[in-house]
């Protein structure tokens, strides 16, 4: 579970569908994220999955040609204490809903499923930055009001009636 978070972390303000190329770390974390619902969906209970990305030339994003291809290459528990991995190469992505390629996983040794995607690629992507919601009153209703909290810290080493305060 960890990885997934610092991979979520990591990728969280990368776009959807790099029109340059495929970019590793977005692949490697969608490949985790599509991987993990399909094995859940074929009641494999996955504990974690850790993916990792790379271009055969050892660059982190592909030149913009056509024939961009990332290799994905996961490994994971399930709970029960299989062992779980998925490999394959990607040619497509869009960030966190779905990937294109060939894809293989095994659970325990026997192959589960060989796919050309996982997800959905019809997804549109999930904005990275949401704006705040405006609410305005209705008109006649009063409008929000503003509140300050105050906080006094004193200092008193040498009073006995001073001493901590219990709980805190």
């Amino acid at each position: 579970m960890a990885g997934a978070v610092l991979a979520a972390g990591a990728v969280g303000g990368v776009v959807a569908c790099d029109p340059g190329g495929l970019n590793t770390a977005s692949v490697a974390y969608t490949t985790d994220r599509t991987a993990t619902a399909e094995l859940n969906r074929q009641n494999t209970s996955v504990r974690w999955l850790d993916c990792t990305g790379r271009h055969g030339d050892g660059a982190r994003t592909s030149s913009a040609s056509g024939n961009a291809v990332v290799t994905v290459d996961c490994r994971g528990e399930t709970r029960d204490g299989r062992k779980i991995t998925v490999t394959g190469e990607v040619t497509r992505a869009v960030d966190g809903a779905c990937v294109r390629g060939n894809l293989v996983a095994e659970v325990g040794g026997k192959e589960l499923f060989r796919v050309s995607g996982l997800g959905n690629c019809e997804a549109t992507a999930r904005p990275t930055h949401q704006p705040p919601v405006t609410r305005r009153p209705a008109p006649g209703q009063p409008g929000p009001t503003v509140t300050v909290t105050v906080t006094r810290t004193i200092w008193c080493p040498d009073n006995p009636a001073c001493g901590p305060v219990q709980g805190k």
